[in-house]
């Protein structure tokens, strides 16, 4: 007999989100380290019991938002082969590239972390994140590259990518972020002018 699914509590739904609506808040303004837990949870509305029944600090609290920004971006990673058997990467398209909607839908998010000081814990998260489902869930033909060194390669390039234009306060939109992608992706250069003057 199937165990009935556990009911969502709205109330914490409600308490935890406004939690981390107030760290956010507070992180756009002032360093991580020097937010206390008061004003969390003087800003959210709640008591220090409310928080303390969710969470054992504040890092917890922002591990919470990392932690749910990263599902949302591994969902957007899949997206292009989530419901196939083979992924023909020759055939992936601009429209099936769903990782730079994800990063505009939580761009303030994205911009307040990369404005703060745990920039460096957010991106190691989401490289590790991305590493681990490139290598374990795309297989590719044996062609003499080490698979861990590729997917190093391809997930830092990636991320550089997504970062760059974070940064850049989105300058682009994410159709033209994918289109670049798609014509990086498939671009094979062969050869390239230097612009180096020889020396005489």
């Amino acid at each position: 007999m199937s165990q009935p699914e556990k009911k969502v509590d709205r109330r914490v739904i409600r308490s935890k989100e406004a939690l981390k609506q107030a760290l956010l808040k507070l992180m756009a303004d002032k360093d991580f380290d020097a937010i206390t837990i008061t004003e969390i949870v003087e800003l959210s509305n709640y008591n220090r019991g409310t928080f303390y029944t969710h969470y054992v600090n504040k890092e917890a609290l922002l591990d919470d938002i990392i932690d749910e920004l990263i599902r949302e971006l591994l969902k957007s990673y899949r997206s292009p082969y989530e419901n196939q058997d083979i992924f023909r990467i020759n055939e992936l398209t601009a429209n099936s590239v769903r990782i730079f909607e994800h990063v505009l839908h939580y761009s303030s998010v994205y911009a307040i972390l990369l404005r703060s000081n745990v920039i460096s814990n957010l991106r190691e998260k989401m490289f590790r994140a991305l590493k681990d489902v490139s290598m374990n869930e795309l297989v590719y033909s044996d062609n003499g590259i080490n698979p861990e060194l590729l997917a190093n390669y391809a997930i830092h390039g990636l991320l550089g990518l997504i970062f760059y234009w974070i940064e850049s306060g989105f300058a682009y939109s994410s159709s033209y972020m994918q289109e670049q992608l798609i014509l990086m992706i498939q671009w094979r250069p062969t050869e390239a002018k230097t612009n180096v003057v020889p020396e005489r």
